[in-house]
Parts: C-alpha cells; structure tokens; sequence
C-alpha cells in the first residue's frame, strides 16, 4: 500500500510539469518561467533520486528520474528561447 500511495503521489508530482513544459514549447517563450526555481527545483530532485537509489526504492527513483529529465528539458527551453528573445527585442526597437 505504501509504494501504491508513493507510486500515484510520484506521477502526480512528475505529471504536472507538463502544461509547462508544454506551454513553454507552444508559446516559443520561457519568460514566465522562474530560471532560479527551476535550477533549485532541480537540484531537490538530484537528491531526492540520489536517496531514492540509497534506499532502493523504486517509485522515488522512477519519479524524481522522470521529474529531473522534465525539468532539465523545462531549463533548457527557457534558456533557449530567452536568449532568442533577447536578440530579437533590440531589432524590434530600432524599428
């Protein structure tokens, strides 16, 4: 009962970076998205997955692995696009 409890808490909790992620992509735009909470996020995550294998506990590994390949791709994406956007907001200015 336990892992069923830890099992359906991990794919909620991995679940809902989804529409984020899937906003970011849509809107070809991370401005709204906090780098800082996202670099933090990530970093709980390393170590919860670090203890979830000390443990051997499979729903922590499984949901925090799926969590920490979200975010990074969340991360990524925002830097992309922020970037993106950076150089493009000088040129609109000059017009």
């Amino acid at each position: 009962m336990n892992d069923l409890i830890g099992s359906v808490a991990g794919v909620l909790t991995t679940v809902a970076f989804v529409p984020q992620l899937l906003k970011i992509h849509a809107s070809k735009s991370g401005r709204d998205v906090s780098g800082r909470t996202f670099l933090i996020f990530s970093i709980g995550v390393v170590l919860w997955l670090v203890y979830g294998v000390r443990i051997r506990s499979a729903p922590v590994i499984f949901a925090n692995l799926v969590t920490l390949v979200l975010s990074v791709v969340i991360l990524a994406l925002k830097f992309r696009y922020s970037r993106r956007e950076r150089r493009v907001e000088p040129s609109a200015d000059a017009g």
